[in-house]
Order: structure tokens, then C-alpha cells, then sequence
């Protein structure tokens, strides 16, 4: 190990590289996908469960990662599940029917779940007023949804798709020796050790119950589940509706992906500086705005004139819907951070369980969303009908969170005329 690697820099460094690798791994089917469909000749939905696959193993693998690195340390389990995920990348190469895709991308789906381990190990290296910024480096780590989107196509027209993953589980095993020598194991694993003092199955556990953990990752199914959708389903929506090469819809999704990752550290600031609940009433308003227009289709209407009639065609062109949709994912980037600073506003020792917790709910709405996309889709016929989709979701959201702000104002007016013992007086 090197000195330099004994610090909380060298830490959030490595792990948000290592975290990206993962993500760029974790989403690969966004575009590998596409290839895969045309091969074997698979509808919508099949399209949608394939994508979705990895994104169902990731959710599941989250909270019990995130216990793991509480146990054993984020360095150790870090190294393990990027070694673990090289595998089964490497075997989708050499895959033929769809069940073989979905068996390897439920296995591959592991990559997901190096956020849950990251966040574990970072929380511990950093103090309360600088989480929301550690945690916003840390996250941009979903930039690795663009890198696929830059790398692949390339590989793709170059040496055809079954490279891919080859060249993935490579960088994979590199990642892991470069992720174990440049890092240290965290202050408060040492601490825990020291001590011989390890919470308890039970004490990790027993935050998740609290409805508060399940609102919070109802919010996180939103900006992160939508984001991760809405990343694997857009290639395919430009080509599709806007009939762009795959190459370039590829590029054209950077547009959301892009941002959607860098500004998570500047919503990281903004939790830390004007607080998590006040960023969160931001984005869902931006985003509420946002998909009203995306959920709008193609429509040819025909108005019945005096002595004629008049055809107007309604719909947002490419520039316009890419315009709204970089909008949207500059303010789910916001979203995604400030959740994770309200996490640990609230459980800053339980990082593992709850924020693992948290991280699977949202994680599964990169699995759930992109199937309900497809569904609508079939049968409806209607493209834009995973936006409307998305604006439910949302609208759900929006309504829980205001009741649930207003609950915790009229409790705390209680807790405060209990202590003053208002009524004796």
C-alpha cells in the first residue's frame, strides 16, 4: 500500500472510479442491446426485460453488500465484487439464446451494487458538513453510463459486439489490483476492530423498518430508477422515433446521461449549503414541468374548416425533446445527491443497511420502469407513453412527500409543547 493511499482523497478517487467502471458495466445493455435484439429478433418487452435484468440483480445485491462492507470493510468487498463481476461479463460474449443474456445479465447485475458498498466506505472517511459533497463525487460516478455510450458503438462497428464484454472484464480485473493497492481500509472499520465492538444483525437492520427509510427510497426510485430507465431506454427511443443512426442516438443520450452525472456534485454543495428537502422540492417541480411536454406524442389533428380543412401536426422535435430531456437529467443529477445527504442526516452509522436499503429501492426502478416502458408500448403503440409513466411516478412522489413534511412539522409542534408542558401552565 502506498502513504498517498491512506487518505480520504485517495479513497473517494479510487472509489468513484471503480464505481464508474461498475456502472458503465452495470448499464451496458443500453446499447449492446440494441445488437442483441436485431440478432435474435426480440420485441419490446423482451427488449425491456433484457435491459432490465442486471439492473433487478443490482437492486437485490445492494442492501447486502452495503452490510458487508459495514462488516468487513468497504476496501476488501469492493475488491471482491469487481473480481466477481468480471466473470460473468466475460462469459456474455460467448452467449446464444435469450435466456443465456438474461442468466449472464443477472450476474453481471452485481456491478450494480458496488454503490451501496462505496457509499459505505466513503461515508466513514468524511464529516457530516462535507457528506453531501463526498457523496456528489462519489455518485458521478453514473457517468459510466456515458462512457458505454462513447465506447460501445465504437466497438460495436469496429470488431462487433461480442468484444464488449471482453474488453469490460479486463478493465474490471485491472480496476480491483488498482482499487486495493491506491486504498486503505476506512477510520471507522479500524475504530470497530480495535474495539472488537460489531453491531449487531439486528441493530443494522432495525432502522429499514421506519417508514421515513421507505419514503426516501421511494424518492431515489424516481431520480435514480428513472434515471438509469430512461439511460438504457433512450438509444433505442431516438432511433426509433426520430430514426437517428444508432451511433448517433448513442451520442445524443449523452446529452441526458452526461449531466444527469457531473451535477450530482453540485447537488451534493447545494444539500450540504441550503439543505436536502429544499433541493428535493426543486427537482421534482423541474422534472414535473419537464415531463408534461415529453409525455405529449406525435399527433396529427385535422380541424374541419369552412371550406376547407386544416391539418396541423403537434410533437416536439429532436432538438426540442433533447433540450428538455438535458434539463430533466441536470435536475435528477441534483436529486440523486441531496437523498443520499438526507440519509445520512438522519442514519449516519447505519450507512450500510439504510443507505443500502435506499439504494435498492431506487435500483429497482431501473428494473421495473423499463419493463413497464416496453408493456405501455406494445400496447398502447404510443412511444411517449413511458414519459407518462414516469409523470405517475412522480406525481406520487410529490404527494407523499408534502403529507409526509407536513406530519413531521405537526409532530415536532408536539414534541415541543410536551416539553414545555404547555398545559400546566
Amino acid at each position: 500500500m502506498f502513504p498517498i493511499a491512506n487518505s480520504k482523497w485517495s479513497a473517494l478517487s479510487m472509489s468513484t472510479l471503480a464505481f464508474t467502471l461498475n456502472f458503465a458495466v452495470w448499464t451496458m445493455f443500453a446499447i449492446l442491446g440494441i445488437g442483441i435484439k436485431a440478432e435474435i429478433g426480440l420485441s419490446e418487452t423482451q427488449f425491456g426485460l433484457l435491459v432490465a435484468t442486471p439492473m433487478l440483480s443490482g437492486a437485490f445485491a445492494r442492501l447486502p453488500l452495503g452490510l458487508l462492507a459495514e462488516r468487513f470493510g468497504g476496501r476488501l468487498v469492493f475488491t471482491i465484487q469487481l473480481l466477481f463481476v468480471a466473470a460473468p461479463t466475460y462469459g456474455l460474449a460467448f452467449a446464444s439464446d435469450f435466456w443465456h443474456y438474461l442468466v449472464f445479465g443477472l450476474f453481471v447485475g452485481i456491478a450494480g451494487a458496488s454503490f451501496s458498498v462505496g457509499v459505505t466506505y466513503i461515508s466513514a472517511w468524511f464529516d457530516s458538513s462535507e457528506q453531501g459533497l463526498a457523496m456528489g463525487v462519489f455518485g458521478a460516478g453514473n457517468v459510466g453510463v456515458a462512457i458505454s455510450n462513447l465506447l460501445i458503438p465504437f466497438i460495436m462497428f469496429s470488431y462487433g459486439w461480442r468484444e464488449v464484454p471482453q474488453y469490460y472484464a479486463a478493465a474490471l480485473v485491472v480496476m480491483a489490483v488498482l482499487f486495493w493497492v491506491f486504498t486503505a481500509t476506512d477510520p471507522l472499520h479500524i475504530k470497530r476492530q480495535e474495539s472488537g465492538e460489531h453491531p449487531s444483525f439486528e441493530e443494522h437492520m432495525r432502522p429499514i423498518l421506519e417508514l421515513r427509510v421507505w419514503r426516501m427510497g421511494f424518492y431515489y426510485f424516481f431520480v435514480f430508477g428513472g434515471f438509469v430507465s430512461l439511460a438504457l431506454w433512450l438509444p433505442q427511443y431516438f432511433v426509433n422515433e426520430y430514426n437517428l443512426t444508432l451511433r448517433n442516438a448513442s451520442y445524443a443520450t449523452l446529452v441526458f446521461t452526461i449531466p444527469a452525472a457531473v451535477v450530482r456534485i453540485l447537488g451534493g454543495w447545494f444539500a450540504d449549503n441550503i439543505g436536502a428537502r429544499n433541493v428535493n422540492w426543486w427537482v421534482f417541480w423541474i422534472c414535473m414541468v419537464c415531463l408534461f411536454f415529453l409525455s405529449y406524442p406525435q399527433t396529427t389533428m385535422t380541424i374541419h374548416g369552412i371550406d376547407r380543412e386544416v391539418n396541423l401536426n403537434i410533437g416536439i422535435n429532436v432538438y426540442i425533446f433533447t433540450f428538455i430531456i438535458f434539463i430533466m437529467g441536470v435536475a435528477m443529477g441534483f436529486g440523486k445527491a441531496s437523498i443520499f445527504k438526507l440519509v445520512h442526516d438522519y442514519y449516519p452509522t447505519n450507512m450500510g443497511a439504510v443507505g443500502g436499503m435506499v439504494a435498492s429501492i431506487g435500483a429497482l426502478g431501473g428494473f421495473i420502469l423499463p419493463i413497464l416502458f416496453g408493456v405501455a408500448a406494445d400496447l398502447t403503440s404510443i412511444r411517449s407513453s413511458c414519459f407518462m409513466l414516469l409523470y405517475g411516478v412522480l406525481g406520487l412522489c410529490m404527494i407523499w412527500m408534502y403529507y409526509a413534511i407536513k406530519l413531521d412539522e405537526h409532530l415536532e409542534r408536539v414534541r415541543e409543547a410536551n416539553s414545555s408542558d404547555f398545559l400546566l401552565r
